[in-house]
């Protein structure tokens, strides 16, 4: 089942990746007619996440936010098929790193240091990595999730590293990170998943007690390498500016929590000026702290 699933919509997927992206944008606008207005998909969900998030915002502009969360919400879909045929050229128009960023990891290649680079599901992070990849020196790695089903699993692979970016199963983190230590190189973790609330760092994201993966922070100071924050701000539709900066330039003389801390809250305040490009369809509080 799950291969015919896929046969029946890789051609679609690919057609539309071909597309101009007036014409991808006008497919958005319908997707979101649908989803929105029609299937309604996981709107509680969203609802409650930003009324918890924002307690003291009116429904007007809690209703104003899940209209913008939608729709971008089906502009990054639409965006992230298209990293399947876009050439370098359309990608380094669409995604950029800023002037200030693009000098910091030139200057951490020159000093030949690796660096851990941690970030969230804002803005749209799939395509910061084929930027990264083509504009840095540096080995991008990024942690993923393999998904259940092989064949779109394959699809992701193929478009997360067509610009050169290698991907590292979650579980082989800390093992494959030792053994590319050799070479200088960068590993993005996106640290606002949902981790197992036993394992967790706790702490106070966006007005809500907050689960938190420590594995960054963890590894971070086993190896003692710099943390650099990451941001891919949305300038308009269909542009973004990736802008970064150092966190921690030796996590191992850190105290417990404190870089946990430090790049939760960054993120916590770039969602505040752009609500709508963080992924508030994700259950991101479903654990509650024992």
């Amino acid at each position: 089942m799950a291969a015919l699933v896929y046969f029946i919509a890789i051609p679609f997927i690919y057609l539309l990746s071909l597309l101009p992206f007036g014409l991808l944008y006008l497919i958005s606008d319908f997707v979101f007619f649908i989803i929105y207005h029609l299937v309604g998909y996981r709107k509680q969900v969203v609802k409650t996440n930003l009324r918890n998030a924002f307690p003291t915002y009116t429904g007007q502009q809690i209703d104003k936010i899940t209209h913008d969360f939608y729709k971008y919400f089906c502009d990054l879909l639409l965006e992230t098929f298209k990293t399947l045929t876009i050439s370098q050229k359309s990608m380094l128009r669409h995604c950029t790193l800023s002037p200030t960023t693009q000098q910091l990891f030139d200057r951490l290649n020159q000093e030949k240091k690796s660096v851990i680079l941690v970030l969230g599901h804002f803005g749209n992070w799939e395509w910061a990595g084929n930027t990264f990849s083509l504009l840095c020196h540096q080995q991008l790695y990024v942690i993923y999730h393999p998904l259940h089903n092989k064949y779109f699993d394959g699809l992701m692979y193929r478009m997360r590293t067509r610009f050169g970016t290698r991907l590292i199963a979650m579980k082989n983190v800390y093992k494959d990170m030792l053994k590319n230590k050799g070479a200088i190189n960068t590993t993005a973790f996106i640290a606002d998943q949902t981790p197992s609330p036993d394992n967790a760092y706790w702490t106070i994201f966006l007005n809500q007690d907050t689960p938190v993966f420590k594995g960054t922070e963890v590894i971070a100071k086993k190896l003692d390498l710099p943390v650099v924050y990451t941001r891919v701000r949305r300038v308009k539709r269909g542009y973004y500016e990736i802008d970064a900066d150092i966190l921690h330039n030796s996590p191992r003389n850190t105290v417990d929590g404190e870089i946990t801390e430090l790049h939760t809250k960054r993120l916590e305040q770039d969602i505040m000026l752009q609500p709508e490009i963080w992924l508030w369809s994700h259950r991101r509080w479903k654990h509650k702290r024992k």
